[in-house]
């Protein structure tokens, strides 16, 4: 396992089970960049333009490595939504199953991911829920023009 998309395979689980963590600079409407991190399904990558929409930023994009190992402390592309710093603000996907069902995570390691119930995971997450079907990419465009 090289990064969270790859979990399904190695855990032998629905895409919509595993999570992933992307990390993303953002640029807010007064011209400060600020990086974020955002826990969503394997399946259901975020859509950049609906964070930008929703969260109200001017600009969103993918953090680049060196980035996301600074401001995570853990590999890039393996991401755990757990033990991240305070100071990184984390959003979560409001599509996330709350179930009693496992969900699976990568560890910042290559060889291991984590499982334990949603209803656990989330009760442990820091972060806010954020629904992106509520905004979508082309209401965060036009906001930008």
């Amino acid at each position: 396992m090289t990064c969270a998309e790859d979990l399904p395979e190695a855990v032998s689980a629905a895409p919509d089970r595993c999570l992933m963590v992307t990390v993303l600079e953002v640029a807010t409407r007064v011209g400060r960049e600020v990086v974020i991190a955002f826990t969503s399904p394997v399946s259901a990558p975020p859509p950049l333009g609906a964070i930008g929409g929703v969260l109200g930023v001017r600009r969103v994009r993918p953090a680049p490595a060196h980035v996301v190992n600074a401001a995570t402390d853990y590999a890039s592309g393996l991401v755990c939504p757990l033990l991240l710093p305070e100071s990184l603000p984390m959003f979560i996907d409001d599509r996330l199953l709350e179930e009693d069902d496992p969900v699976y995570t990568a560890t910042g390691e290559r060889h291991t991911a984590l499982a334990l119930r949603a209803l656990d995971l989330l009760a442990l997450l820091p972060g806010k829920m954020v629904d992106l079907r509520a905004k979508g990419s082309r209401e965060a465009v036009a906001r930008r023009h």
